[in-house]
């Protein structure tokens, strides 16, 4: 049986709320409405490049997503003792180019884990706990923008993505 990516509901979240419970709701909006650009299709299509001359794929987004979700959260933020998800040594686009149908559901299943991760690292924090990257310092407010900024940019893509694979658009 071919594996299709799940329906998913966005949260309606707090759109007066405090800082702390809305920069957190806002990304899961974006999060949602990502996956909801994802819903309904199979591996294949999510594999496909359907906006020429861009390779851009939803799969190849799905993965690019997984692997800025632990970089940002885990890796810098919690700065845990874990490695990256695809190995440097491939390129630092991997993500996005090297694209398996048969294996949309696990990438999909990926993102998932890493945004359940990414949430449970950041859920005792303070906006300003900062962390150093580079010579830069960063706090997990900055994060969260990031992040929001991160999705919003890519769920642009993958707008024009899913209108050209099957004609759905607003999701």
């Amino acid at each position: 049986m071919t594996w299709t990516a799940p329906e998913v509901t966005r949260p309606s979240g707090d759109t007066a709320a405090d800082e702390r419970t809305l920069l957190p709701g806002l990304l899961a909006w974006h999060r949602s409405t990502f996956l909801c650009k994802c819903a309904g299709l199979t591996g294949e299509q999510l594999a496909q490049a359907s906006v020429p001359p861009s390779n851009l794929t939803l799969l190849g987004l799905i993965r690019h997503l997984a692997k800025v979700e632990r970089i940002w959260f885990r890796l810098r933020y919690s700065a845990q003792d874990i490695g990256p998800l695809y190995d440097p040594a491939l390129g630092k686009d991997h993500d996005f180019e090297v694209l398996d149908a048969t294996k949309a559901e696990e990438a999909y299943a990926t993102l998932l884990e890493e945004i359940r991760l990414a949430d449970e690292a950041a859920a005792e924090g303070s906006l300003d706990d900062t962390f150093t990257h580079g010579d830069d310092t960063f706090s997990l407010r900055m994060t969260y923008v990031h992040m929001i900024g991160e999705y919003a940019r890519h769920n642009g893509q993958a707008d024009l993505i899913r209108e050209r694979v099957d004609g759905v658009t607003g999701a």
